[in-house]
């Protein structure tokens, strides 16, 4: 039984691996792109676009798996056949940049100053009491205080009618609260910035920033009275002056000879040198700033 033309028909359905261009194409294969500096056909491209892109598309990808098939082969069990990339060639631009280190926790930099190295621990640990690897931390951890046991000894010096089990459970809660605590201050102090800060702050300008704000405060409470502070008890230690000084203002009527002067004044200093040319916005600028 004659089957050639069977496989012709077959065979004409798929094209070639073997693709030929006018200028190579350059390959990072450590990024699996391929890079077609070939001109395009701009006659093919506007009558038939959809067909040309998808077969200038397919001849670039079957040239960058040619390329990937000429690599050493690797067999692994379970896997099947590999290839190890190269290293990248091109260099990618960022979408975003490089994100900033974060800043050292209260334990960091005290480790840092005491010289304590962090040692990686195993996760699990031998317990000789249940003679058996149990975890180092966490649920049926080595760290249990016992919490969830079914019998508690109850202490010499502690109270007989004491129930343990709560007392347990609640010194364990007070621990998750002041862990949690630290935690939380510890993101504060590093998204603020207050790290730095804290180092540098001696404790006498803390105190002075304190008393200032302090200051401050009861002033603000003086003047939420009806009197505005004016009948109010003074504190002790209180600031005397808490208030600006008040403007004063010349009376309405008062010694004409000194007006005249205070005018006269005004007006010599608004007057040119050179002429007797007169500035009137100059003048009722300065008569302002006077009074």
């Amino acid at each position: 039984m004659d089957v050639s033309a069977q496989l012709e028909a077959q065979k004409s359905k798929f094209k070639s691996i073997n693709v030929e261009k006018q200028v190579p194409l350059q390959f990072d294969l450590g990024l699996l792109a391929s890079f077609d500096t070939n001109a395009l056909e701009e006659n093919k491209l506007k009558t038939e676009t959809d067909n040309y892109l998808k077969t200038y598309t397919r001849d670039g990808t079957q040239l960058l798996i040619n390329e990937i098939f000429q690599l050493p082969l690797t067999s692994v069990q379970d896997v099947g056949v590999v290839v190890e990339l190269p290293k990248i060639v091109t260099a990618i631009p960022r979408e975003k940049p490089l994100p900033k280190p974060n800043p050292p926790t209260r334990w960091e930099r005290f480790a840092k100053i005491k010289g304590i190295k962090k040692n990686k621990k195993s996760k699990l640990i031998y317990d000789e009491e249940k003679g058996e690897w149990v975890p180092r931390w966490g649920y049926k951890g080595a760290n249990d205080d016992g919490s969830n046991e079914w019998l508690v000894p109850v202490p010499d010096n502690a109270d007989p009618f004491e129930d343990q089990f709560t007392k347990l459970r609640e010194a364990k809660k007070v621990r998750i609260s002041k862990n949690e605590a630290r935690r939380r201050r510890n993101m504060d102090e590093a998204e603020t910035g207050e790290t730095q800060k804290l180092e540098n702050k001696s404790k006498a300008g803390a105190k002075a920033l304190k008393k200032t704000e302090l200051h401050q405060q009861i002033s603000v409470a003086k003047t939420s009275t009806a009197s505005l502070g004016k009948f109010d008890k003074p504190i002790k230690g209180e600031p005397s002056n808490t208030k600006g000084v008040k403007r004063k203002f010349e009376p309405n009527i008062g010694d004409i000879q000194k007006e005249k002067e205070a005018r006269l004044n005004i007006l010599n200093k608004i007057i040119d040198k050179k002429g007797e040319v007169l500035n009137v916005r100059k003048a009722i600028a300065k008569n302002h700033q006077e009074n």
